[in-house]
């Protein structure tokens, strides 16, 4: 038999104040797509992190093909053909594709001179044979989030690299996307390569790989062949106890009208309109859904009515006022809650502790201040409750810093922070967006609760199984205008699909 691609043997990872890695055991075979399955914080993103030589392990042994190796920097594993693809891509937004690709691996010419012209057809030669359609003349901010992920990938192919791994891959992908990344996937196991890929969502383990291992709080729990498994029994092993697919809700019933937007436009980067005179409204006690693919206007949306965003023309209304030109914290403390797509630009303030992260919003108010002065015990109890609350994962509590946090665990303290707020208003914006299922199973009871309490909740989601199963009213966007409102009970897969695509209801 031939020796695994990879081996990890007992390896432990100890961080201030919690172990990371608990003698962790991992093995991949050569030329298979393995999966790394665990909750938020379950320890997944460390190990990768020491097999590419981000850290350096306090114990255990790891082997490449049969052989012991020390990787201490991501050097070391490039000399080993073992690439990453981070969570968070590390691209030059004003660099093109192939000066992204080839940084730190500049080719010259005989005169000594950088040879793009070389490395442009050596990247789009490499792009042809995997299929992955990429430009290599094209500027990364011009092209889709799922463009500069294929960007990420050839960027470890041009290093020859055949062990790759991926860290949380689909996390800002359109479902479109992630089948398209799926397919690279297998034509890249067809030319021999080994794959890693750490994710949350059940149904891309079953639909791309072979085998899955699964840790819980630093631990490996068990090694299982996909083909035989249920993702229910998935669930339950990645979370210790069974997960409920389904959402349990009581009809709605709405009350008076909360929000309303007339007729509203937003000018887009590039100068051309990302809204053209949109109108929604939602009401108190139900959840409004907004459903389209990637870049039809969802992410205007959502920052013109927080404030982040200059409207061209149009009304936004909160509880019959027009707040269209109001300050963001005045829109806050008017009651708007929001839960942004990019919980790294506009949650979070990363360096920043988890307490202060907690009251951003309303740090100026009693209990929290007196005098113009922080009051920090009632600052650290009202953090510890909601961290026990919503289960985040903090190894040193409200101390922790956000940036030391997981995806998912980021995601759980701004949620946990606009729920707190008790907003007339709440509106989620890809609220579950890197989070396990006993986690999305959470966050989504949640919704409905704040729904039941009487709020108003403009969801918005890429996610049409989340929309179809958690919206009482659909609304699609297409090329920056509703293209339809339906009612959840009138609504399924096909018929918003085709809405998506431009179709009126």
């Amino acid at each position: 038999m031939p020796a695994p691609a990879i081996e990890m043997i007992n390896i432990t990872k100890i961080f201030p104040g919690i172990v990371a890695n608990d003698n962790v055991c991992l093995s991949v075979e050569e030329g298979e797509i393995h999966a790394l399955l665990g909750e938020n914080g379950a320890g997944k993103s460390t190990l990768m992190s020491i097999l590419f030589g981000l850290y350096e392990p306090d114990g255990g042994t790891i082997k490449i093909r049969g052989a012991e190796v020390a990787i201490r920097t991501p050097n070391d594993a490039s000399a080993l053909k073992i690439g990453m693809v981070h969570q968070h891509f590390k691209l030059v937004h004003n660099f093109t594709v192939t000066e992204n690709i080839i940084l730190g691996c500049e080719s010259r010419d005989k005169f000594g001179c950088l040879d793009l012209k070389t490395a442009e057809k050596r990247v789009a030669q490499l792009s042809e044979t995997y299929g992955l359609a990429v430009d290599p003349k094209a500027r990364i901010e011009n092209i889709t989030v799922g463009m500069q992920q294929r960007v990420e990938i050839l960027k470890i192919l041009y290093r020859n690299a055949d062990i790759l791994i991926f860290d949380e891959p689909t996390a800002a992908l359109t479902p479109q996307e992630i089948d398209e990344l799926l397919i690279i996937f297998r034509k890249l196991k067809a030319e021999g390569t080994t794959i890693v890929f750490i994710t949350h969502k059940l149904r891309e383990i079953k639909a791309a790989a072979d085998r899955c291992t699964i840790l819980r709080r630093g631990k490996t729990i068990c090694t299982v062949t996909v083909a035989g498994a249920d993702e229910r029994e998935l669930a339950e092993k990645m979370v210790g106890r069974a997960v409920n697919f389904r959402i349990d809700k009581k009809p709605a019933v709405p009350g008076d009208e909360i929000f309303r937007i007339e007729n509203l436009t937003v000018m887009g980067g590039k100068g051309v309109p990302a809204l053209r005179d949109l109108s929604l409204s939602v009401r108190a006690g139900e959840i409004f859904g907004i459903a389209g693919i990637d870049g039809n206007g969802q992410s205007e949306l959502t920052a013109a009515i927080a404030g982040l965003l200059p409207i061209k023309s149009g009304c936004i209304l909160l509880k019959g006022k027009d707040i269209a030109k109001a300050r963001i914290r005045a829109r806050n403390e008017s009651g708007i809650g929001l839960a942004p797509e990019d919980r790294h630009k506009h949650g979070l303030a990363l360096d920043f502790r988890v307490d202060e992260n907690l009251i951003l919003k309303n740090f100026r108010k009693a209990p929290y201040s007196r005098f113009g002065f922080l009051r920090f015990p009632a600052i650290i109890s009202h953090a510890q409750t909601l961290i026990s609350e919503f289960d985040v994962r903090a190894s040193n509590g409200p101390a922790t810093l956000a940036k030391a946090l997981s995806g998912g665990n980021q995601q759980k303290i701004i949620i946990a922070r606009e729920i707190d707020l008790s907003p007339d208003l709440l509106i989620m914006a890809q609220p579950t967006r890197g989070l396990d299922v006993g986690a999305i199973e959470y966050i989504h009871r949640r919704i409905v609760a704040e729904r039941d309490k009487g709020r108003a909740v403009l969801l918005v989601s890429f996610e049409l199984d989340e929309i179809l199963a958690l919206c009482d009213r659909i609304a699609t966007i297409s090329k920056g205008t509703i293209t339809g409102i339906v009612p959840a009970q009138d609504a399924d897969e096909r018929k918003i699909g085709a809405m998506m695509g431009g179709l009126t209801a």
